[in-house]
């Protein structure tokens, strides 16, 4: 029996579109992170509503994160194993295909800003793991130094506790290691040439050239020797050159023979480069930005304290974060201390207070579905100290919730600031790491302060607007009245076989066939898990203009395959795409728009094959994501001559993607259709059941 992981994952997989459709999945914390070949293919609010899903955030022009808090990793692993899968992880797939980047994060107005945090945020995610596992362990030590019993500062510690220093050094120590695989990897280079390069510098041999800051002659060169352990500007430059280095070998160095020599010349030009010039202007760099962040707070920690926790539910979201997090590190390595990571507890427990709230209102309105995204992302945060789902899971779902928060935020710096809070060393903000700031009394006043202020907010004055609030009620009480209903159907079903049961044995013959019809009852009621989508046979009309085309004629694999959705393609005569009933946008991605019809089907309307390349150019959108439409409404117009000119066929794929929870769809119209015409009979599976039983039936009378 497979396991709920299992499920889960097996259901993303069929609501992103297929292993077809991924070009590269990657994990962080929190977060399983899709790079999509066509983002219209995912069906962003059937993942949104699947109880283990956090939230869905669409990034970039085809990235898709999908929140899972936690215990990703167990999805990324399960998910992996599927068919298609594994050659699409970290990078694979079909992602290579096209010479240009593809960005998963904020999107900026240059393409190279865009990289550049991008670059930033992917660097450090996989580095995630063991940063947080050192921090805890701090966090261990300096509690121990706060009861008096082991000075967490003292140069020579006890063998027991210098083995518990071993255990988390070893991470910030062999940080820059670690930086150079990642960020190499992350560029294409190679990941093990740029671990390599920082290790040269941190080896025996190089550290006993002379001590730090000296400066030794080296091929009769001047080199300035530093500390290179616990740095992260280094290598992250170190990488770059890589990358534009082993770019330009693999030109002049024949491929036969590139295996042994571009690593060898990367080696012997980088390493050299790194010691001579990038390294020092490395380290530079990193105490400069460290020094002007400084020069603010020594001007005034109040300000600093304040301005910090109200930007980061902003730059959390752009991925903006993650430099801020280098500075942290930096200034633990240069300075001793870290005066970022206090204000930007009051941030964190802000974020995990509003949580609270959300749990708090979510038990009193028996929202089981809220309940389930509130307690995993308080708990997550609380013991972990990780924002994402807490973030991604409400914060953005929800329009109210900025005004909590930020209140939260704003009061809790204040108190930061009062305190002059600082971290002894660099740990993810939990409840489990408070005895790492100073004054850690102080700084546990300003994280409950902003916990409980963005709390009492949310408990008295809610987290959604009205309009949010009534549809919740709503939907509640409409999945109660379900329940209630099919509890008292399987209570009926249940009398009904005991009735039978009961019956004498001479009216038994008489009875068989009611007997029969109420177990059949019984055994349906409560083996259904799902109701059909479509109660009765419908009628769906065209959303355009146009020529009937059969789907297997469509020039694309995935499209003729039915693997995205079932239903019919139109070679458009018209320039204007309608709604073909009432219902609510699901996705509007440029080329393609998504439609979920009150008639109980979900609808993609593809304009073109492969139109995703043109990146919106040529198409008009009049609705977006989440509007109520109504039948006939215009919805999208789209350039017949640009899409030629792009070199693009203009045939439109009208695909039902739910399909698998309807019985039959028959297309209905030929040759040339109008939109509001009739297009696809629509059958819903009960019907289609019974209509494959009665043939059934009479095949076997026949015999």
């Amino acid at each position: 029996m497979a396991s709920q992981t299992e499920t889960t994952s097996r259901f993303i997989l069929d609501n992103i579109g297929g292993a077809d459709n991924i070009a590269s999945v990657t994990h962080c914390a929190t977060r399983l992170r899709f790079q999509l070949n066509d983002r219209s293919q995912a069906n962003t609010e059937a993942l949104d509503e699947n109880g283990s899903v956090l939230g869905v955030v669409p990034q970039g022009d085809n990235g898709l994160q999908v929140v899972m808090g936690g215990a990703v990793a167990n999805y990324y692993q399960e998910l992996i194993k599927l068919p298609g899968v594994a050659e699409s992880a970290e990078g694979g797939g079909n992602r290579q295909k096209s010479s240009k980047k593809e960005y998963g994060g904020v999107r900026g107005k240059f393409g190279w800003v865009d990289y550049a945090f991008e670059f930033l945020s992917d660097t450090f995610r996989p580095i995630l793991w063991a940063l947080l596992g050192a921090s805890l362990i701090i966090t261990i030590l300096v509690l121990l130094d706060t009861m008096g019993i082991q000075d967490f500062r003292a140069e020579n510690q006890p063998p027991t506790y210098q083995f518990m220093h071993a255990m988390y050094q070893s991470v910030f120590y062999f940080l820059p290691i670690m930086v150079g695989a990642t960020a190499a990897r992350k560029l294409g280079a190679n990941e093990w040439v740029g671990a390599a390069i920082p290790a040269a510098l941190m080896s025996p041999e190089f550290m006993s050239l002379g001590n730090r800051e000296d400066v030794v002659h080296v091929f009769g060169l001047p080199m300035v020797l530093n500390e290179y352990s616990g740095q992260v500007f280094p290598p992250l430059i170190a990488a770059i050159a890589l990358y534009w280095v082993e770019k330009g070998l693999k030109k002049i160095i024949p491929e036969a023979v590139q295996m042994v020599f571009v690593p060898f010349f990367s080696l012997i030009i980088m390493i050299p480069a790194t010691a001579f010039l990038l390294g020092p202007f490395g380290i530079g760099l990193g105490n400069g930005i460290s020094n002007a962040l400084k020069a603010i707070n020594d001007f005034s920690p109040f300000i600093l304290s304040v301005v910090v926790p109200l930007l980061y539910p902003f730059i959390v979201p752009l991925g903006l974060h993650w430099p801020l997090n280098a500075v942290m590190i930096q200034n633990i390595n240069s300075l001793g201390y870290d005066f970022i990571q206090g204000p930007m507890g009051a941030w964190n427990f802000a974020c995990f207070g509003l949580v609270a709230g959300v749990l708090y209102r979510s038990f009193r309105e028996r929202n089981k579905a809220m309940k389930q995204v509130s307690l995993g992302a308080l708990m997550a945060g609380l013991l972990g100290g990780i924002s994402e789902p807490s973030l991604y899971g409400i914060v953005l779902r929800f329009k109210k919730t900025y005004p909590r928060l930020l209140a939260g935020c704003f009061t809790g710096g204040v108190v930061m600031g009062i305190f002059n809070i600082k971290a002894n060393a660099f740990v993810f903000t939990s409840i489990l790491t408070i005895p790492a700031f100073q004054p850690w009394l102080g700084y546990t006043i300003g994280i409950a302060v902003a916990f409980f202020t963005s709390f009492f907010l949310v408990v008295f004055f809610d987290y959604r607007s009205k309009e949010e609030k009534e549809e919740v009620r709503a939907k509640i009480a409409a999945d109660e009245e379900a329940d209630n209903a099919a509890a008292a159907n399987q209570t009926e079903g249940a009398s009904a076989s005991s009735a039978a049961s009961s019956v004498p044995a001479g009216a038994a013959a008489g009875s068989e066939t009611q007997t029969e019809s109420s177990q059949a009852q019984a055994t349906s009621t409560t083996t259904k898990k799902k109701r059909p989508v479509l109660t009765e046979t419908s009628v769906l009309v065209a959303p355009l203009d146009g020529t009937i085309v059969p789907l297997k004629d469509v020039p694309d694999p995935a499209f003729a395959a039915g693997a995205v959705g079932h239903g019919v393609a139109i070679e458009p005569s018209g320039d204007t795409i309608y709604s073909p009933g009432d219902g609510k946008i699901l996705a509007v991605q440029g080329h393609a728009i998504g439609v979920k019809l009150d008639l109980g089907v979900d609808l993609l309307v593809h304009v073109g094959v492969d139109t995703v390349e043109m990146k919106g150019e040529g198409f008009e959108s009049f609705v977006k994501r989440g509007d109520r439409v109504s039948a006939g409404q215009k919805l999208m117009t789209f350039d017949k001559e640009k899409i030629a000119k792009a070199g693009h066929p203009d045939v439109t794929p009208v695909l039902i993607t739910n399909w698998k929870r309807i019985g039959g769809i028959d297309t209905i119209a030929t040759g040339e259709v109008s939109h509001g015409e009739d297009l696809l009979n629509l059958v819903p599976k009960e019907s289609a059941q019974d209509k494959q039983s009665s043939e059934g039936k009479n095949q076997d009378v026949k015999a």
